[in-house]
């Protein structure tokens, strides 16, 4: 069952974030996709704009994302017109340890030009000794994180990943009061490795806010070319799953306005039509081969490897 709905005086849908006392767009935009090269800075600059005008409020984005473009590109669209503030602003830490994770966020504060950051996120948990490098009592980047909240420079806390459900289990067994956790939510992901039949329970029952994200598989929207299904039968399924928002790419303004409209018409899924559309992707969705970054084939490794030096 979906999280409770209202909307904003745009027009668009937003849930509440677990138990942060904030409501959220129920799409949010994907900070990769923004930073990509097909767009010139002002054309990327706009589409932020008109998201924020459309009521799309909380924006994702991550310290490696471009090697940093993405963020620095966020920061001058959200610096005029005081934009900042009508926006919940979403960034990652690659680091893992404590002197890394600080330096990764006075990073994003400076590219973001902003001096908080209503959430941040452990980014992409896949390897096994993650929560133990990041919980460590003395070096460990959680207590740059606590650090952080108690200086006013984060607001929230969480973690992200795409690749074992078993390592954010782990993560959820520590002991710490998640804000949110970000998880792939997909019509195969049912099928394979899944998020949803594993960690969106566990999630839900303890009210953290869930963000939902790989809603078409991967930047190029495989599950449009795998399945006989459109963007917003994809949508329209993640939505209809208790998570409080859903990371869309959107790379020019028509995926915007395209995302926009699903967001702004969405209806949740009937029991029957989420159960023929499982049927229908399980075949080829419980091979694994459709979401390759559940498989090791996909981004993310770089920063263990490099940043922790191992």
């Amino acid at each position: 069952m979906m999280r409770c709905q209202t909307s904003n005086a745009q027009g668009m849908p937003t849930r509440p974030l677990g138990e942060t006392g904030e409501n959220v767009s129920i799409i949010s935009l994907g900070g990769w996709d923004i930073g990509v090269d097909s767009n010139t800075e002002s054309e990327a600059i706009k589409i932020m704009h008109e998201a924020i005008a459309e009521g799309l409020t909380f924006f994702d984005n991550c310290w490696e994302y471009h090697s940093g473009y993405s963020e620095e590109l966020m920061g001058k669209a959200l610096a005029q017109d005081n934009k900042r503030e009508k926006v919940f602003l979403m960034t990652k830490v690659c680091g893992r340890d404590y002197k890394t994770a600080k330096k990764h966020l006075e990073d994003s504060l400076k590219r973001l030009q902003t001096d908080y950051l209503d959430l941040w996120q452990f980014h992409g948990i896949k390897w096994d000794d993650d929560p133990e490098l990041i919980f460590d009592e003395n070096k460990g980047a959680v207590k740059a994180a606590m650090e952080a909240k108690q200086e006013g420079k984060v607001r929230f806390i969480g973690f992200t990943g795409h690749e074992r459900p078993a390592h954010h289990l782990e993560m959820l067994d520590q002991d710490f009061s998640w804000d949110t956790v970000q998880m792939p939510t997909n019509i195969v992901d049912p099928h394979f490795h899944s998020f949803q039949k594993e960690v969106l329970p566990v999630c839900t029952d303890r009210n953290i806010g869930v963000i939902g994200m790989k809603g078409l598989a991967a930047q190029n929207a495989r599950l449009l070319k795998e399945f006989d299904v459109d963007a917003e039968t994809c949508r329209r399924y993640a939505l209809s799953l208790p998570i409080s928002s859903l990371v869309c790419g959107i790379q020019n303004q028509q995926d915007l306005r395209d995302n926009i409209r699903i967001a702004k018409n969405f209806k949740p899924m009937e029991e029957k039509e989420i159960k023929d559309l499982l049927a229908q992707t399980e075949e080829k969705g419980e091979k694994g081969i459709i979401e390759e970054y559940k498989t090791g084939n996909y981004g993310c490794d770089w920063f263990h490897n490099e940043i922790m030096n191992v």
